[in-house]
């Protein structure tokens, strides 16, 4: 069952317009990222979908309501994740949660929601005291407070240390698990492989892919090597060596194109060592996600 499901969305800003026909859809207990560059028009599809604004066209439903001719009875039933802002500069954590909680019949207590994102220990500091990671989770405690059903992220990791993204990690899977819908904006590639049951892609206000990262990665990546050496190379004659184009990735690093990752990895060990230099990290296999991601976008950009 779709806990959202999205239409033919427009969004238009004068003459400009920044989503046109996107299609959406989130299963109850599934966690969807939307990735898209900076102006492709995902902020303003969640604004849409979460009722924040106003669509020139189409069909949004969330928990089978109307985002803003249904606002007053789906409010209770959302949760919100700013990624700045929304809490008082002078107002703690434990201040914040209280408030919160206060406007819902049946609220998470906010001591154990604390607890949870392992803010006890500057419950009562000020917010403008906390770190980047710990405003993190406290935004996400104040998204969860009031036992969602269906929950609105937005860059949930930014800023936030490796122990603090796997603790948000395991807090969005137990929301999953208990039945909330999750829909998530990052830039964080590596976090949305991880974290996604689904991906999708939207570039210039369009769908322009989806599926699981692995799919995805079968659909659109390339089997490569990639490697860095201990000191530049001399491409032309490692191309000439090995009958493959190099790609320089910049400084030290390089990667080859290959349907045989054994025998090429085989061949420049071997050439490598004969030249004398050092191999400082090696991988094959398929592309990964962020080297999808900008391939299916850089190919969006020439066709337009």
């Amino acid at each position: 069952m779709a806990s959202i499901d999205v239409k033919n969305l427009w969004i238009r800003y004068g003459n400009y317009d920044a989503v046109q026909g996107v299609d959406l859809e989130v299963s109850t207990g599934k966690v969807i990222a939307v990735l898209g560059k900076n102006g492709a028009g995902k902020t303003s599809t969640i604004e849409a979908i979460e009722g924040y604004r106003r669509p020139f066209n189409g069909d949004i439903k969330v928990l089978g309501l109307n985002p803003i001719t249904d606002r007053k009875a789906l409010l209770p039933q959302i949760g919100v994740m700013l990624q700045v802002g929304g809490i008082y500069p002078r107002m703690n954590a434990k201040q914040a949660l209280e408030l919160f909680a206060g406007y819902y019949n049946d609220p998470y207590d906010p001591k154990l929601l604390i607890d949870q994102v392992q803010l006890t220990h500057v419950a009562d500091r000020p917010y403008r005291y906390l770190s980047g990671g710990e405003k993190q989770r406290l935004a996400l405690a104040l998204a969860l407070v009031n036992k969602p059903k269906v929950l609105f992220l937005d860059e949930p990791t930014a800023g936030v240390d490796t122990l603090g993204k796997g603790l948000i990690r395991e807090i969005i899977a137990e929301s999953a698990s208990k039945g909330a819908s999750v829909l998530m904006t990052t830039h964080e590639l590596a976090e949305a492989e991880r974290i996604c049951d689904e991906i999708i892609v939207i570039d210039k206000g369009k769908v322009i892919a989806s599926g699981t990262s692995e799919a995805l990665r079968d659909r659109y990546g390339r089997s490569a090597v990639s490697f860095k050496t201990s000191t530049t190379l001399d491409v032309s004659d490692l191309e000439s060596e090995l009958g493959i184009t190099i790609e320089s990735l910049g400084q030290t690093t390089y990667r080859m194109e290959s349907q045989s990752s054994v025998i090429q990895v085989g061949a420049l060990t071997a050439y490598l060592q004969k030249k004398g230099i050092d191999v400082l990290e090696l991988n094959a296999g398929k592309s990964t996600l962020e080297e999808v991601f900008l391939e299916i976008t850089s190919k969006s950009d020439d066709q337009n």
